[in-house]
């Protein structure tokens, strides 16, 4: 079956064809490129400016006299060191419970094969199509009732079922043949057994990819911690940020949101690949 595009395929054979080919691939690719990194640039330079080459107008893209003493400053004036760690075992805290929950939830829909489980799983994708700002305040408001105020818990109860990771989890766990979970039945295992010890061991790659999307969920997030951590000593570092940022000058407050990216960007360096392998794995029975 042959499909018709707006250029044949002869004319992109062409030697003209490749060349434009190649002329708007790239061109697609350094303004895609530009739009997503720019903003980063803006940030790192604006750190190395002085506030009042920040105020100019028109902008310069290129600070005059880079120094990077705002970054030190920074630290101090923020915190930083304090509202990391704070992030950090909040992060931390909602993975482990997210992990715990998702993949049990998965491993039950995908093997145990419950009674109305389609129906489950429905319900649990359709909470995806509900704007997170229309259960805010239901879902503060149960906060408050259970006490969980500047606690921890306050943040890790409602990180632990997430309907994405659950879908994602049960695709790959769908792909696992039944056979081997039928060998280790054979040999005596039980349900818990056979999530732990066959399940498991194979579902390192869609683990690892959950495992990230929920650290860096719960390290970027906003609104939840305004509302729940309100004690300074307790705040996330987005915010902590942002409840300083009126009393230093804007270079700092640049330098601040640099200090704080940096820990997202290297885990998105070191574990890319491992993101791109675990979305694709089990997309595909063979």
């Amino acid at each position: 079956m042959q499909f018709r595009t707006i250029i044949s395929p002869h004319q992109l054979n062409s030697r003209w064809g490749r060349r434009v080919y190649w002329l708007v691939l790239a061109a697609v690719i350094v303004l895609f490129t530009l739009a997503f990194v720019f903003p980063l640039y803006w940030m790192i330079t604006g750190a190395m400016k002085t506030p009042e080459e920040i105020a100019e107008m028109p902008p310069s893209l290129f600070p005059s006299h880079p120094t990077t003493d705002a970054f030190a400053e920074a630290w101090d004036l923020f915190d930083i060191g304090t509202l990391l760690a704070n992030t950090v075992y909040y992060a931390l805290g909602a993975w482990l419970f997210s992990m715990a929950v998702d993949v049990t939830a998965a491993y039950a829909l995908s093997k145990l094969r419950p009674m109305f489980g389609n129906v489950i799983l429905g319900a649990m994708l359709a909470t995806l199509m509900i704007p997170p700002m229309v259960i805010l305040i239901p879902l503060y408001v149960t906060i408050v009732d259970l006490g969980l105020l500047n606690n921890p818990w306050g943040l890790w109860f409602p990180a632990a079922a997430n309907g994405f990771n659950i879908f994602l989890l049960k695709r790959f766990f769908d792909s696992i043949p039944r056979e081997l979970i039928e060998a280790a039945q054979i040999d005596g295992a039980g349900p818990v057994r056979v999530l732990w010890s066959v399940v498991l061991p194979v579902s390192r790659p869609i683990l690892g990819v959950v495992s990230i999307f929920t650290i860096v969920t719960a390290f970027k997030d906003f609104v939840l911690p305004l509302l729940v951590m309100t004690d300074s000593d307790k705040m996330t570092i987005s915010v902590g940020l942002s409840q300083t940022a009126g009393a230093v000058t804007q270079n700092h407050v640049m330098g601040g949101l640099v200090i704080a990216g940096i820990p997202m960007i290297i885990v998105f360096f070191v574990f890319q690949r491992h993101i791109m392998a675990g979305l694709t794995a089990g997309s595909i029975k063979g």
